[in-house]
């Protein structure tokens, strides 16, 4: 059995007031000082990485991700528990960390890179590369305070993965970056997992995570409350907004052949039945690329709701989102359902998806999404495969037939030799 990269035991980090410095004082060198309050942020959080795992921790502002992953740096000390962390660690933590805005970005740079033990030959030799994949231009010689914060964010990226490091924590810094210097961040993170190295990310962006990561962690008041896989972490995650939103709401997590379901709601609607259907309106599980199909939600109203609304979520195996619409959107929302009532919705559309399996999310609502009135929302509702039988050859996750002209025309070069 391997030793674990990361080793979090029973940690807990609380800050401290105190009614006068001269007790604060006494506390940092050990003597026993009273204190006029605590605030515990992190409590009692156990968990261990593998190494080459990749982990997206997760949870609402304040839920005290940043602490914990300052403490796993080194950037702050826990109050109790032990933390044991191997190999070289590249960190990316609060933007601008360590940075002098005086400087300029190669100064920073050259700074930095000392600090994470390069020696001076290894920093000059990977300077260039470094201005290259930050792609500043002159910034690169001016002082920081000139930057705004996407540059400060590929500076501090391009130097914090300069080398392939055992360990990568990154703290949220991707998300002010823009669209294409994003996916090149990305693009060097999976080459970094499949070199080997171990990641450790913070994000709220479940794209993102579910791409990356093995596991997620959902930490929630300080503490971890789950662990396992980022779709189902992500799904109850969501289910926890709408559970701050929605008075009454009640999250549970159901077991249904071998698959974790998370479902909320306040129950004035519910869902009877849910079924996917071929062309003959009969149920199948298995669909051909291109078939035409049909998703059928039957809907019972057991208290009067003034307005009603129906949408679903595609995903892939990876939950990653393929399409998703609601009844909001396209304009047929019920209006004043009356308890009692059953409301059967049907979409009809051509399976229009790569092979593979695919799973429906669904949901009841007043609006648009589950954070105004949730009714009753559940992932994994659904579970169907795609197969390509009898078309043409194609990769990726949509199907869409081109009708490609092929014309070969003689170079008038050729004619005129």
């Amino acid at each position: 059995m391997s030793t674990p990269v990361l080793s979090v035991d029973n940690v807990s980090k609380a800050y401290f007031e105190f009614s006068s410095e001269l007790r604060r004082f006494m506390r940092w060198f050990g003597i026993p000082a009273r204190t006029s309050a605590e605030h515990w942020v992190v409590r009692h959080i156990t968990f261990r990485v593998e190494p080459g795992e990749a982990v997206g921790i997760i949870g609402h502002n304040g839920a005290g991700k940043s602490t914990l992953l300052k403490m796993i740096t080194g950037t702050t000390r826990p109050t109790s528990g032990h933390i044991a962390l191997h190999g070289r660690v590249s960190a990316l933590l609060e933007l601008g960390l360590g940075f002098n805005s005086e400087l300029s970005g190669r100064e920073n740079v050259i700074h930095s890179a000392g600090l994470m033990g390069l020696s001076q030959e290894s920093i000059a030799s990977l300077l260039p590369q470094i201005e290259d994949f930050a792609e500043i231009g002159e910034y690169f010689d001016q002082p920081m305070r000139t930057y705004s914060s996407g540059m400060q964010m590929r500076v501090a990226f391009s130097v914090a993965t300069a080398i392939r490091p055992d360990v990568l924590i990154v703290d949220e810094a991707l998300s002010v970056g823009d669209a294409y210097f994003v996916h090149k961040c990305f693009r060097r993170i999976k080459e970094f997992r499949e070199a080997g190295t171990t990641l450790l990310i913070v994000s709220h962006d479940a794209a993102a995570i579910q791409a990356l990561c093995d596991r997620a962690l959902l930490l929630d008041a300080g503490s971890l409350i789950m662990d396992g896989n980022p779709q189902q972490v992500f799904d109850y995650y969501n289910a926890l907004i709408a559970d701050r939103e929605n008075a009454g709401v009640r999250t549970s997590s159901l077991d249904d052949e071998g698959r974790v379901m998370t479902e909320s709601g306040t129950g004035e609607v519910v869902f009877k039945s849910i079924e996917l259907l071929d062309a003959n309106n009969t149920r199948v599980e298995y669909v051909g690329v291109g078939d035409d199909v049909a998703l059928r939600a039957v809907a019972r109203v057991t208290g009067d709701v003034d307005r009603l609304v129906f949408g679903y979520m595609i995903r892939d195996r990876l939950g990653q989102a393929i399409f998703g619409t609601n009844t909001h959107y396209t304009e047929q929302a019920v209006e004043s359902a009356r308890a009692g009532q059953d409301v059967v919705y049907t979409a009809r559309f051509p399976m229009n998806l790569g092979p593979g399996t695919y799973s429906v999310s669904i949901a009841l609502t007043s609006a648009e999404t589950h954070l105004v009135k949730n009714y009753q929302w559940r992932d994994l509702a659904l579970v169907f495969t795609v197969a390509n039988v009898g078309r043409s050859q194609f990769v990726g996750s949509a199907w869409v037939p081109p009708q490609i002209e092929v014309n070969i025309v003689e170079s008038k070069a050729l004619f005129d030799a």
